[in-house]
């Protein structure tokens, strides 16, 4: 038997030495597929790297990983750069990973991408949730830095149009790590103390890096969150950030932001003399119209002699009361000409004319008219009614 026996820790460690030597292994790229991610409370992370033949275990420390600019999904394929060593207690190789880029695509814009779905899922984005810009802001605060241009560029623009509003500059970093939590502290202190009735929160141009703080998920919750409404200026017209989302009114520019802000006093001044001009003409037109009416009354007979209205009005009732007499007597005289002739029909038709030329009529005592002998029985009493007297009989 060989004298080099190791025991397991000593065979982990040597192989463990012949890693770390290797220069190749102190400093490689790994690309492959994200498996089994998760995420520790310690904050390290734990994952596996796969391609179509193979796999390798991962580790990224707390240290490497709040670096992180996006957050590492399973499936998702990345380039990893760390080092490759055995951990000896488990006697496997891993890679020790100090930075993930996403294979094809930049960090920063797979972040961007994921933020953008995270807050468009929540509502952040929603147009209902927009407020409407006053139309002629008293106070306008302004949250940038202030030794930059777009702060220059504003002020200037906002002087020039509309001299009457009063620009606050909070001043603010805009680029770096400090500037996500001074913008928010800004724009939060700005509502607490109602300093402004806008707000306008950018900066100039510049790479994505640079405009970095206003893809900050706590800059976007605190536009969404401000009672204020909110512009966002940001970098140049092709530049879209998270930030122009959620504000409610998204400008091209620092300079555009001024310029959506307030009113150009020229074409206000503009709107108010052919505002004036038409006020004029209207009350012109409004006078006209009532002079003549005024005139027209004035020259009617009765405004000059109230009394001939009085006359007026009693002729007219007189000449009424004419018509009305001469309809109800004619009225009169054709119902007086109709009952004299319904008079004469019901006349004509009286059984008492039947009388008058000899004839009787046979009652019983009830009244009964007895219209054949067969209606009257021996012993009968009956009434015999003449044409001025009546007969009273029994039937034998």
């Amino acid at each position: 038997m060989s004298d080099n026996i190791f025991t397991i820790t000593e065979l982990n460690n040597y192989i463990k030495s012949l890693l770390d030597k290797d220069n190749t292994l102190a400093g490689v790229y790994v690309k492959g597929e994200l498996s089994n991610y998760k995420t520790y409370p310690s904050g390290h992370h734990y994952f596996t790297m796969k391609d179509a033949e193979g796999t390798l275990k991962c580790v990224m420390f707390k240290g490497s990983a709040v670096k992180l600019r996006f957050k590492p999904e399973n499936g998702m394929s990345v380039v990893a750069f760390g080092r490759v060593a055995v951990y000896p207690r488990d006697g496997a190789y891993q890679l020790y990973v100090n930075e993930i880029t996403p294979d094809g695509v930049g960090d920063l814009y797979v972040a961007f991408e994921q933020l953008k779905e995270k807050l468009f899922k929540e509502g952040l984005f929603d147009e209902r949730h927009k407020k409407q810009l006053p139309r002629f802001p008293k106070t306008i605060a302004v949250i940038t830095s202030s030794a930059g241009a777009a702060v220059q560029d504003i002020i200037r623009i906002l002087g020039s149009r509309w001299p009457m509003t009063e620009v606050l500059i909070i001043p603010v970093r805009v680029q770096g790590t400090e500037a996500p939590p001074e913008i928010v502290e800004a724009i939060k202190y700005a509502n607490d103390n109602n300093l402004a009735d806008l707000i306008i929160t950018g900066r100039g141009g510049g790479s994505i890096e640079d405009l970095w703080a206003f893809n900050d998920e706590r800059v976007a919750r605190a536009i969404f969150a401000s009672d204020i409404p909110v512009i966002s200026a940001v970098g140049h017209e092709p530049d879209v950030t998270i930030a122009d989302y959620v504000a409610d009114v998204r400008a091209a520019t620092p300079s555009n932001a001024a310029e959506l802000a307030v009113p150009d006093r020229l074409d206000v001044s503009g709107w108010l003399k052919s505002a004036d001009m038409r006020l004029q003409q209207a009350i012109t037109r409004n006078l006209k119209t009532h002079r003549e009416l005024l005139y027209n009354l004035s020259s009617k007979r009765v405004l000059q002699n109230p009394k001939h209205y009085i006359e007026d009005r009693r002729i007219q009732i007189d000449r009424s009361s004419e018509r009305l007499i001469s309809v109800m007597q004619g009225q009169i005289y054709k119902k007086r000409k109709r009952f004299t002739r319904l008079a004469a029909s019901l006349d004509a038709m009286s059984p008492l004319k039947v009388l008058g030329r000899g004839y009787s009529i046979a009652e019983r005592d009830d009244g009964t008219i007895i219209k054949k002998a067969a209606d009257v029985k021996t012993g009968d009493r009956l009434k015999i009614r003449l044409q001025k007297d009546n007969i009273s009989c029994i039937a034998e």
